[in-house]
């Protein structure tokens, strides 16, 4: 990154200068350069300031992976707004608590997905500040985007705002999932929004001659900062997906000769397990990314050997820390990539905090790409971030002889079983070795005895038979008693957030 390039317009400029005639967006509907997306993206901002909308504004979006999120969050930009992704799982009224806390006054949302309408159902009687609604077409002709675009007609005015930006100007402001309370806004500057996605960059090596499919959704880090943000500061080209279907990633794969693939694991357990997979050419496959707690050696084993792919790394990160933290290298082998989430990346300092006899203790982070802070909340910041500048993750992990972090488990979900602590993680990384079991997820019930004992959710491979009996037989064969979940339960999917996370308060939810 260029020292004078730190605002998300200016790398937008030097990029559209540098590849004007190299695709930049690919979509069914719409294949744009970097030299056309800037001239959609300048005259989205100008319709956007046409609407009234002041520098410092907070713009929403709500709508899955098209071509209009880029322009729309790239316009804001250059508006010198701040962007808000929603996420399109919300109900209207988690869209609203939103929409009303950030005082967004414009708010881009998609028509009708999937069968269902939800921004029609906001209450726009409660949101005084929200004054106009660009509807985005999906799956019907319908929207007012083209009405929108319209407006913008005065150039210079946005011209104007984004030499007004600076670096540490609040790019955007991305919520938290929620799983364990209300949500909140972590403030992210435009030096960070650039910044930390360049260093993630960096460990796949990409480039302008990558193709990159975006299977995870642009309202999370991982879609918007590793996705849009990745490729605008290397000139790769964007191929974004409305939802993830395997047949319709393989065939992408196939005829737009992606290289980058990044996503949760079950993506790539899919890919790997679906019986028309010999059916699509899969070669041009270069680098893959993914992250979860639990990562079987054999999958990334699979992944270098069965889909050919030269780079396979896991990263950790979170939203608090600008989406990121550490990332495996290139170079590493197999087994690291599965068992650690490398090394730190984006000039973050780790450290495990009080660490245990056997060197776990809770994640800290440091450095220039930490959070601002939480959106009016100085209370939740201070928890979060201590007076040494060091953020508190809330994850559990260790470090092994290179420096390389293994998260262990959320401190939330570690569980005390007959007086010793039990990480969740450990036991699912053990029945991920279990012949027949896809996925798997372990949480701590009440027990009169020991206070609290794991009970296992488990997804089958299609096929499969296994039964309580020989699924707590043979984590005992590999864990210590107490570790061993005392209760098996077979679902048929886990409940996962967008981030590819399980959502483990809906299995607490469920426990028998």
């Amino acid at each position: 990154m260029t020292p004078d390039l730190r605002t998300i317009p200016q790398v937008l400029d030097r990029i559209a200068d540098q590849f004007s005639d190299h695709d930049a967006l690919v979509t069914t509907d719409r294949r744009l350069t970097y030299a056309q997306l800037r001239t959609e993206v300048r005259q989205a901002a100008a319709a956007m300031i046409d609407l009234g909308v002041q520098a410092g504004d907070r713009v929403a979006i709500w709508s899955p992976n098209t071509w209009h999120w880029v322009v729309a969050c790239l316009a804001t930009h250059c508006a010198g707004a701040v962007v808000v992704p929603l996420n399109t799982r919300y109900t209207a009224s988690e869209a609203t608590d939103i929409l009303a806390r950030t005082a967004a006054p414009l708010l881009f949302a998609a028509g009708e997905f999937l069968g269902a309408d939800k921004a029609a159902s906001i209450d726009r009687g409660s949101l005084p500040d929200l004054r106009h609604v660009i509807r985005v077409p999906i799956e019907q002709a319908d929207g007012t985007w083209d009405e929108f675009v319209a407006r913008g007609t005065n150039l210079a005015a946005v011209d104007a705002r984004v030499t007004a930006l600076t670096p540490d100007d609040v790019s955007d402001i991305l919520f938290t999932s929620g799983t364990t309370g209300r949500s909140k806004g972590a403030l992210c500057a435009h030096r960070q929004s650039l910044d930390a996605p360049a260093a993630w960059a960096a460990c796949g090596q990409l480039t302008s001659a990558d193709r990159y499919l975006c299977i995870n959704p642009f309202f999370h880090n991982f879609g918007y900062k590793a996705g849009i943000l990745a490729c605008l500061q290397t000139g790769a080209t964007l191929i974004p997906q409305l939802t993830f279907d395997p047949e319709n990633a393989m065939a992408a794969v196939a005829e737009h000769r992606i290289t980058v693939l990044p996503g949760p694991p079950t993506i790539y357990q899919t890919l790997l397990d679906h019986p028309k997979r010999g059916d699509y050419d899969l070669t041009s496959l270069r680098f893959a990314v993914t992250g979860a707690a639990t990562i079987p050696v054999v999958l990334i084993e699979r992944m270098q050997s069965e889909l050919d792919i030269d780079i396979v790394l896991t990263a950790y990160g979170l939203t608090e820390a600008s989406g990121f933290g550490t990332m495996c290298r290139a170079e590493d082998d197999a087994v690291t990539v599965a068992t650690t989430c490398g090394r730190p990346i984006a000039d973050f300092e780790l450290r495990i905090d009080d660490p245990s006899e056997d060197g776990s203790g809770e994640v800290l982070l440091r450095g220039p790409n930490v959070m601002l802070g939480y959106l009016d909340d100085p209370e939740a910041t201070a928890a979060a971030i201590d007076s040494d500048g060091w953020l508190h993750t809330g994850d559990v992990g260790r470090l092994d002889e290179r420096g390389n972090l293994t998260i262990t488990d959320r401190l939330k979900d570690m569980y005390i079983c007959g007086g010793f602590n039990v990480y969740p993680a450990e036991i699912e990384q053990v029945l991920a070795r279990l012949d027949g079991v896809a996925e798997s997820a372990v949480i701590g019930v009440p027990d009169d005895r020991l206070g609290e004992v794991g009970k296992a959710f488990l997804v089958l491979k299609p096929g499969a038979e296994l039964d309580e009996k020989q699924v707590i037989t043979y984590t005992r064969e590999h864990l210590a008693n107490f570790k061993a979940p005392r209760f098996v339960e077979f679902l048929d999917v886990l409940p996962r957030n967008p981030g590819g996370k399980v959502v483990k308060p809906v299995l607490r939810g469920m426990r028998k």
